[in-house]
């Protein structure tokens, strides 16, 4: 049987490793603190239906090469870059992030490794895991107000139930930016480590899973999203028909343009 590791032998912005039943997914873009490119999110996708699809994977880690867990995305690229040629899709026919699909519905548990900065959609993909480890440099902020959109399914799918509806209200209309204190408080991670220990305790319990038996985790799982949680797709369509509404208008563009020029924007609601 060809291994994940090999499928994935091709891959440039995501890495795949396979030790024991652990399989660690980390976003390979340090320079641009692992903002994510069309390449990315493509690879991303197809890393979490590998973990998925390979029987000897019991549990996954994802995580980001240093300095950063994930910056959202590559602003350059995504927002303000061009278009990939695509047939505009007839209302009601939106599809949520092929992405943030595969990692909700890998069967194995997953766990996030947040070692920096996890910031729009790097905290959505933080989000989709079942238990965050965070280090001690982890910062956390749903940003998408911030660029005029909505965010992705993860903080309207997981942040409410993981935080409450009231607190995920707050970190949605303000796009605050958090450190690992306050995520701890909150309930969004379970553990703050020091930086270096980061990667040893998520591989440790990582390994405690994995030793479990994998049927019965795999229904766990199962169980916990579907008495924890809403329906993922049809919460992702909706908002991707949201963000694709959105990103027609001056205040996104001018999100997009004070980002890049480095200054306040000026939103007019229009």
């Amino acid at each position: 049987m060809v291994s994940i590791t090999e499928r994935a032998a091709g891959f440039e912005a995501v890495l795949v490793d396979l030790a024991g039943h652990v399989a660690t997914i980390t976003l390979n873009r340090p320079e641009r603190r692992n903002a994510l490119s069309y390449r990315a999110y493509d690879e991303l996708e197809q890393s979490f239906r590998l973990a998925a699809a390979d029987p000897e994977v019991r549990c996954v880690i994802v995580t980001g090469a240093d300095p950063a867990f994930c910056s959202g995305d590559d602003v350059g690229e995504i927002m303000a870059g061009p278009k990939p040629v695509s047939k505009a899709p007839l209302p009601g026919t939106y599809q949520a992030t092929p992405a943030a699909i595969a990692a909700l519905e890998c069967d194995k548990p997953v766990i996030a490794a947040v070692n920096g900065a996890a910031v729009g959609w790097g905290m959505e993909l933080a989000l989709f895991a079942d238990v965050r480890l965070a280090s001690e440099k982890a910062k956390f902020g749903e940003l998408f107000v911030k660029r005029g959109l909505v965010c992705d399914v993860g903080g309207f799918y997981r942040l409410p139930a993981i935080v409450g509806p009231a607190k995920a209200a707050e970190l949605l209309f303000t796009g605050e930016v958090f450190d690992a204190a306050e995520a701890l408080r909150i309930g969004l991670v379970t553990e703050v480590t020091p930086h270096a220990e980061l990667l040893p305790r998520a591989e440790a319990l990582a390994a405690k899973i994995a030793a479990n038996p994998p049927l019965a985790v795999r229904h766990l799982k199962a169980g916990l999203a579907k008495f924890s949680y809403g329906d993922p797709r049809e919460i992702g369509a909706w908002a991707i028909e949201k963000i694709r509404l959105l990103m027609q208008t001056h205040d996104h563009r001018e999100g997009v343009t004070s980002f890049l020029e480095k200054r306040e924007p000026v939103f007019e609601g229009r």
